[in-house]
């Protein structure tokens, strides 16, 4: 289950989640170990302020060179042991991309979403936010 939060402790936060566009398109990347797609995004390094860590992983996994990014909303998924995580979901619009070399094999620019999603129980309901919001 995932929920929506406009404010949760900055501490705790541990990953950041960017729905990213090009020219009007969605940005998703595979995973060279998935078949499946996904929103750029990753975990939070120690010390690394939260629009950082998207920033770095909007790089290191779509080569976004140029780009706008903004914070969204906190979101938060229960654990298999009752406990929630909560992370950043933000917003960005690419204008250049540079090569790029990390465990993405490659990004898909895609009119459409895909419904082969890597996490559906979250990817899905993190764009009906943003859907809700008229972020899209």
């Amino acid at each position: 289950m995932v929920k929506f939060y406009s404010y949760i402790e900055d501490e705790k936060l541990k990953f950041a989640v960017i729905f990213a566009k090009n020219d009007g398109k969605f940005v998703l990347c595979k995973h060279k170990m998935r078949d499946t797609l996904e929103f750029p995004g990753g975990h939070r390094e120690p010390n690394e302020f939260i629009v950082d860590t998207a920033k770095r992983e909007l790089k290191e996994e779509t080569g976004a060179k140029d780009f706008t990014l903004e914070p969204v909303c906190i979101y938060g998924v229960e654990e298999g042991d009752g406990e929630e995580t909560y992370g950043m979901l933000c917003v960005a619009d690419i204008t250049s991309f540079e090569p790029f070399d990390s465990e993405i094999e490659k990004i898909v620019i895609t009119d459409t979403l895909t419904q082969n999603w890597t996490y559906p129980t979250i990817q899905p309901y993190l764009f009906k936010e943003l859907k809700r919001r008229n972020l899209l």
